[in-house]
């Protein structure tokens, strides 16, 4: 039987497994060496592939450098994504429900293996070379922010919270939670459980105290006053 496909049409074998590896290694030099410290040869030698056959993947290494970003983007969405999906829409205990939430967010958006190697590249690399991180600004918080910022806004029509714009209340509720883990993100460390919950405990605190919805005098004076009968 005869294919429709045509032969020359077919991926050779090992195709992908040739790109992942490149991927793979191309990562972990460019970390290490710096974009201008890195070159294709050392990037062909730590994948086991010749260096031509990098150059008929990707090109050159400015080109294997923005697919290195696009592929941790990718990455780092898919589980940022993931994360939102389980944000407390309903919450039962706004604070506690929030907290963990953060902690989700940090374990498995920041201090994952793809997370760490995205931000290391950006700090590294992105005053030097914004342009390599074009596509990165606009696929990666270009789309995640505006996602994370419509569930704080249902938690404000909701009446959860008073919010005048879910965009600035996301950035902030993301930068409180981090907030005291910034010293070991910019060292290359990865914080502990106890440190990302701590952290995450504290800036939500920080951040109800701004947002969370204030009852009305009359009530919160009823309230008083029937706790004390």
């Amino acid at each position: 039987m005869k294919h429709d496909v045509p032969p020359d049409s077919i991926p050779p074998r090992g195709h992908e497994a040739k790109r992942a590896s490149i991927m793979d290694a191309a990562g972990e030099v460019f970390c290490r060496e710096s974009f201008a410290g890195a070159n294709i040869d050392m990037i062909a030698a730590e994948a086991g592939v010749s260096r031509q056959t990098i150059y008929n993947h990707h090109g050159d290494k400015e080109k294997l450098f923005v697919a290195i970003v696009r592929d941790l983007t990718e990455r780092c969405n898919a589980g940022i994504f993931a994360t939102i999906s389980t944000f407390p829409d309903q919450p039962k205990d706004l604070e506690a429900d929030l907290i963990a939430f953060a902690v989700r967010m940090t374990r498995n958006c920041i201090c994952n293996r793809d997370g760490k190697f995205l931000r290391k590249l950006i700090q590294t690399e992105g005053e030097r070379y914004p342009e390599l991180f074009a596509e990165w600004r606009e696929q990666g918080p270009g789309r995640t922010w505006p996602a994370i910022a419509a569930r704080f806004a249902r938690l404000a029509h909701a009446g959860f919270l008073d919010i005048e714009d879910p965009d600035v209340a996301a950035r902030q509720f993301q930068a409180l939670a981090n907030a005291e883990l910034q010293t070991t993100f910019m060292l290359g460390g990865t914080p502990t459980d106890d440190e990302v919950l701590q952290s995450a405990t504290h800036g939500v605190r920080t951040f109800l105290r701004a947002f969370a919805k204030r009852q009305p005098a009359a009530d919160a004076q009823k309230h008083s006053a029937l706790a004390g009968a």
